[in-house]
């Protein structure tokens, strides 16, 4: 028996005069799955979310949600929740009275609408009862997704849900996401920031120029990745640099510090094999390896070698 997806998209095709925002893009989105979209300014990112939120309508192309086929009317599906280009607040009524107009516009009750629970979950219960208009980027993205939770969504659509959170708050929201998802909800998320798409993501979407240039788990998007290039400490840089020259495959990219005395780190360009028969020499030669860090990570340097070439070719 299939599984039921969270999201299925076929063909999708969305114009807006003579630009054409999406094309013939398919996505898959599992159910318990956080689900990356990348991709740079005009992708087609903020039209595939609005699709996902009722708030667009598709041109042409089949799209289901949750199993159930979406018309061609502007109309929330059910069991979705979200928000694109930040959340809508009131500025005037504080956190918890935002949630309680939200619930009530909905038809709920606010004594019964799980406020104080979904206050709790993303750490704004201290604030509950402050102004929402002197509230930061962070603490509004927040309370956004305090209401997106008030429904207790299926499938939860956020765009860059991290931007203007501290360390703490972006910690306490990445553990919101992936305890949603552990609990069966799909989650879609749209971000430019690469470091929140690896820690939370087991799948990512990549649009240029309204097309899918790659769908799929990071895991194959590294693995089809290019060389990268790595920042190496050692506890011996001038010895690193030599058993560095002397491994096929590992091209040196910057060893001025370390051949003018002053770091102990290189970096080098190779793909991972090369790169683990470096490390396998260095650890043989008895040099400690301190640091071993992609100096871009595997998911940019997918990103910008995928989106370059989809330009290059339009």
């Amino acid at each position: 028996m299939d599984t039921l997806l969270s999201v299925r998209a076929r063909g999708i095709t969305k114009c807006f005069g003579d630009v054409v925002a999406l094309d013939e893009i398919d996505l898959d989105v599992m159910p318990g799955r956080i689900h990356g979209l990348v991709g740079p300014n005009g992708a087609g990112k903020t039209t595939l979310l609005g699709l996902l939120l009722g708030l667009v309508v598709a041109d042409s192309g089949r799209l289901e949600i949750l199993g159930t086929p979406v018309g061609r009317t502007l109309t929330a599906p059910d069991g979705v929740a979200g928000f694109v280009d930040g959340p809508g607040l009131y500025p005037s009524l504080t956190a918890r009275q935002n949630l309680a107009a939200l619930a009530a516009l909905r038809g709920g009750d606010a004594r019964t609408a799980g406020i104080d629970e979904v206050l709790d979950q993303v750490g704004l219960t201290d604030v509950a009862d402050d102004r929402a208009r002197g509230f930061s980027l962070g603490m509004r993205q927040r309370l956004g997704l305090a209401a997106a939770l008030l429904t207790k969504p299926r499938l939860l659509v956020l765009d860059e849900p991290s931007n203007g959170l501290d360390p703490a708050g972006k910690r306490h929201v990445h553990g919101v996401l992936g305890r949603l998802a552990a609990d069966g909800t799909g989650v879609v998320l749209s971000s430019h920031r690469m470091d929140d798409l690896e820690a939370l993501c087991s799948e990512v979407t990549i649009l240029a120029t309204g097309r899918v240039v790659f769908s799929g788990p990071l895991r194959k998007l590294a693995a089809e990745n290019r060389e990268l290039d790595y920042r190496l400490l050692t506890s011996d840089g001038q010895a690193a640099l030599r058993v560095a020259a002397a491994t096929e495959g590992i091209h040196l990219v910057d060893d001025a510090g370390v051949r003018h005395g002053l770091v102990e780190g290189i970096v080098v360009r190779a793909q991972v094999p090369a790169l683990d028969e470096l490390v396998a020499r260095l650890v043989h030669a008895g040099i400690a390896v301190r640091e071993l860090t992609p100096v871009v990570s595997p998911l940019e340097a997918a990103f910008l070698a995928l989106t370059e070439r989809q330009e290059a070719g339009r």
